[in-house]
């Protein structure tokens, strides 16, 4: 017997639904049994990064399975369009695209995930998973809707453009990349340079103002909370492949002993 097939909630409903800041996770390692494993903790949501991790089209659809309902944003590597049509068309409900630094290019990618008149996706909804293939009533009227796009605040040019960025129709929330933020001012690796968190408390409260969601990355826990407390969003805090790898580092200190 037939079911009825729905999407689940944008993670930009989850924002206005969630009444707190979202806490998460990245997703780095390509693996859907890591993706699995870290979708069963109780953070609030995933990232799973195809920007600096080796994540394709078939790796990312596994991963997707893999989670199921977890809030789950899917990072592209670049604003191409057409590789923004290949995820949205594979199901990514929530997209984060990199390197965002004008305007003109978060509008461009506003109309990437719209269908006509409004964008430029593609049309191929009966052959993809992102409409069930055509099992979702009134897809192509409707799903925009079901998409939720962020885009990402992370150069000097950026956040000069901070204001404009945010409120360009059809762009759900931004979020601010620290690591290749502290690169653009000349402070390489110095993410809690004070700078550096100027630039990121600026566009926190640009973004409040604006009554725009404003999410970004904080390892540190003490940055992490600082940020929270400035009126961040929604933020993440670790990495599989980072803790798997301090993990293992803090292994081999406690059970090896150097040779004397």
């Amino acid at each position: 017997m037939p079911f009825r097939v729905e999407p689940d909630p944008t993670f930009a409903d989850r924002l206005e639904q969630a009444g707190r800041p979202l806490v998460g996770m990245w997703v780095c390692s390509s693996s859907p049994l890591v993706a699995e494993i870290c979708a069963g903790s109780s953070l609030d949501w995933l990232l799973i990064d195809a920007e600096h991790s080796p994540n394709g089209l078939e790796s990312i659809l596994a991963q997707l399975h893999a989670v199921g309902p977890k809030p789950t944003l899917v990072r592209a590597p670049s604003d191409d369009p057409v590789l923004i049509k290949q995820y949205l068309d594979l199901g990514v409900q929530n997209l984060l695209v990199p390197m965002v630094d004008t305007p003109a290019q978060a509008a461009g990618l506003a109309r990437a995930v719209a269908y006509p008149p409004e964008g430029i996706r593609g049309v191929g909804g009966a052959l993809a998973r992102g409409s069930r293939w055509n099992r979702l009533e009134g897809y192509l009227s409707r799903a925009r809707d079901t998409i939720s796009l962020f885009v990402q605040i992370e150069s000097a040019e950026a956040v000069a453009n901070v204001e404009q960025i945010a409120a360009t129709p059809g762009v759900d929330g931004i979020f601010v990349g620290p690591s290749d933020l502290a690169a653009s001012l000349g402070l390489l690796g110095q993410q809690d340079h004070p700078d550096v968190i100027e630039a990121v408390e600026t566009c926190i409260a640009v973004a409040d103002g604006l009554g725009v969601k404003v999410g970004l990355n904080a390892f540190d826990p003490s940055l992490a909370r600082r940020y929270l407390a400035a009126g961040a969003n929604f933020i993440l805090v670790g990495a599989d492949v980072h803790m798997l790898a301090k993990g293992s580092d803090a292994l081999a200190a406690t059970y090896l002993q150097e040779a004397p």
